[in-house]
């Protein structure tokens, strides 16, 4: 099966979360036989900022990662877009792509007969939708949305006829317990500063339990602000600036615990989205404590998988438990891990992209699930 993928880049995942998920499905999707194209545009924010900070040698870095990794970068001025899918089954195009883009290939596909998914994994469907609304996707097969509630709005919205929800998950083949690493510390933060949309929750959830415990902790990510910095040294928190995406098992395995901090959006209008980092934190098995976010979607089990904290003082007790109970840590351990592995690889997201597909290509009635 000849498969496209249209992204904003599987190489740099510089501020761009979704090159985790991607490189993931695409693995396996290649590990399964099937010919896979990735196209990424030239220029594009993430590949020009980790070029601009650490130069051609973190690109060099991520390639001896994944060395079945190809992308092709295109210039949409330039782009045969024709030649570009030519001979595709599925092409797929994700959110973060020009909407001149979506909408050509969208032209293109009664044409050319290949079936042609939407692959949205952020939350402008409730914070901008108006730019959603802007997108033609009059002549997709449909949308695979990271959560029911994202997939909901599309059908209410009358933005795509069919919708699926097809929530990220772990790629195990980079993100997985590593034995032997010397541990460096006791908690360690990975996310991004994303433009403010968590800053107060910040604040109670990792700086302060962490000023109080005096653990030594690190966060690592990028776009902080300078200020947001200096309250991290203020609270006894190194800052370890950006972290290539595999580089991060590691980290886990060098710390003893980790947290997840929803930025507001997923926290509140967004109930049952965890996005990757969750995912990825578990499957590395490193126990985990997240700022409340509601699994209405029951992907986890809530104080078994991992610990939820309503508040900071909450979220400094379950800390210190964790720090403190070996038997607790290992518990919390060996649960997500379970869980992952049960349902939440990339390998099971393949599995239910290939249900999806081939429910269009059979012409059958498949409900929008």
């Amino acid at each position: 099966m000849r498969i496209v993928l249209f992204c904003h880049s599987l190489e740099s995942d510089w501020n761009h979360g979704n090159a985790h998920f991607l490189r993931g499905v695409t693995a396996e999707l290649i590990a399964r036989g099937h010919d896979v194209s990735v196209f990424e545009p030239s220029g594009g924010w993430s590949r020009t900022h980790v070029l601009a900070d650490h130069g051609q040698a973190a690109l060099d870095d991520v390639a001896r990662a994944f060395p079945w990794m190809r992308s092709t970068s295109y210039d949409l001025g330039e782009a045969d877009l024709v030649a570009m899918t030519e001979g595709a089954d599925l092409v797929v195009v994700h959110e973060w792509n020009d909407p001149e883009l979506v909408a050509e290939l969208g032209r293109l596909r009664d044409a050319t007969g290949y079936r042609l998914l939407f692959h949205d994994t952020h939350h402008r469907a409730v914070t901008s939708p108006e730019e959603m609304a802007r997108l033609d996707l009059r002549h997709y097969d449909g949308v695979l949305a990271f959560g029911s509630v994202i997939r909901d709005l599309y059908l209410e919205q009358g933005w795509a006829e069919r919708a699926w929800t097809w929530h990220e998950a772990a790629d195990v083949r980079t993100f997985h317990p590593i034995d032997g690493v010397a541990l460096r510390g006791d908690l360690v933060w990975i996310g991004n500063w994303g433009d403010g949309e968590r800053s107060a929750e910040l604040a109670e959830f990792l700086l302060e339990p962490v000023r109080h415990l005096g653990v030594a902790a690190t966060a690592c990510g990028v776009r902080y602000p300078d200020d947001t910095r200096r309250s991290l040294g203020d609270a006894g928190i190194g800052y370890g600036g950006w972290l290539a995406n595999h580089r991060v098992p590691e980290a886990f395995a060098a710390h003893r615990v980790t947290v997840h901090v929803p930025r507001r959006p997923y926290a509140h209008a967004l109930p049952g989205i965890p996005t990757i980092r969750p995912f990825e934190a578990m499957a590395c098995g490193i126990p985990l404590v997240c700022a409340p976010w509601h699994d209405t979607e029951s992907l986890f089990t809530p104080g078994t998988d991992y610990l939820v904290a309503g508040d900071g003082r909450e979220m400094e007790r379950h800390l210190d438990d964790v720090l403190h109970d070996p038997v607790l840590a290992d518990a919390l351990r060996q649960s997500g891990l379970r869980t992952i592995h049960a349902r939440h690889t990339c390998a099971h997201r393949v599995d239910e992209l290939m249900v999806i597909y081939d429910g269009l290509t059979s012409r059958e009635t498949v409900g929008d699930g």
